[in-house]
C-alpha cells in the first residue's frame, strides 16, 4: 500500500527549508513520495498580495525536477477557488485509490486547526497528519481532540530542525538588496534573477492561475 504525503503551500518562493522538511517527513514517516500541493489562492491569505501564480509553478517546478520522489500536484491548479484543505485530499484520495495519505503541517498549523474551514471533516480525510515540531515545542492534544475528535490517533510528529527560514524573510531580503543566494537552490535562484521577481516590496495582489 502506497503511502503518500501530501504538501502544500503557496511556496513564494520554494527555498531549501521546504525541501529539507519535506525530506525529513518522507524519510521519518516511511513516505513513498511527497505531493506538493501548490495553492492557488489560499484562503487563509485573503488580502494578501502573491506571486503571479505561473511564477510560482515554474519556480517550484525548478525546485523539484531532480528528485523523483518528490511530484508537483496539479490538484488545486486545475479547480476553481476556494481551496480548502479538505477539498484537497478528498481529491487526491480519488486520484491514488488505496493509498495512505499523510497530510504534512507545520506545529502552528496544528495549533489553528480548529479555525480551519470544516476541521472535523478535514481530520477524518486523512489518513495520517504529519505534525512537524521544532525543538523544545510542545502540543496539547488532549485539548485539540476535545473540539476535533479522532485527531490524536491520526497525528504523527516528526522531528525537523530548526530553520529560520521563511518565504516572507526572503522576499524582503530580495527586495532589500540582500544576499540569499544559498537559501535556493541553483535553478530556482536562477529564474528569480532572470525574471527580477521580488525585487520590490509588494503593495498590489497578483494572481495568474494558467500554467
Amino acid at each position: 500500500m502506497a503511502r503518500l504525503g501530501v504538501f502544500g503551500g503557496t511556496f513564494d518562493p520554494p527555498h531549501v527549508g521546504h525541501l529539507i522538511l519535506a525530506t525529513e517527513a518522507q524519510h521519518q514517516l516511511k513516505l513513498e513520495r511527497v505531493l506538493w500541493v501548490l495553492t492557488p489562492w489560499p484562503p487563509h491569505k485573503a488580502g494578501q498580495a502573491v506571486t503571479d501564480m505561473g511564477e510560482r509553478f515554474e519556480l517550484l517546478s525548478a525546485a523539484l525536477e531532480d528528485n523523483p520522489d518528490f511530484e508537483l500536484s496539479r490538484v488545486d491548479l486545475d479547480r476553481p477557488p476556494p481551496h480548502f484543505a479538505v477539498d484537497t485530499v478528498e481529491l487526491i484520495r480519488k486520484s491514488y485509490p488505496g493509498a495512505v495519505l499523510d497530510y504534512l503541517m507545520g506545529g502552528d498549523s496544528l495549533a489553528d486547526l480548529p479555525k480551519w474551514h470544516t476541521p472535523g471533516a478535514f481530520v477524518l480525510a486523512c489518513d495520517e497528519i504529519g505534525v512537524m515540531r521544532r525543538p523544545g515545542r510542545r502540543h496539547n492534544l488532549p485539548e485539540l481532540e476535545k473540539s476535533l475528535p479522532g485527531l490524536t490517533e491520526r497525528v504523527r510528529f516528526i522531528q525537523a530542525p530548526r530553520l529560520e527560514i521563511s518565504s516572507t524573510r526572503l522576499r524582503n531580503k530580495i527586495a532589500e538588496g540582500q544576499p540569499c543566494r544559498y537559501y535556493f537552490l541553483p535553478a530556482v535562484y536562477r529564474l528569480i534573477q532572470e525574471r527580477g521577481l521580488y525585487q520590490r516590496k509588494r503593495t498590489a495582489t497578483q494572481l495568474n492561475v494558467k500554467v
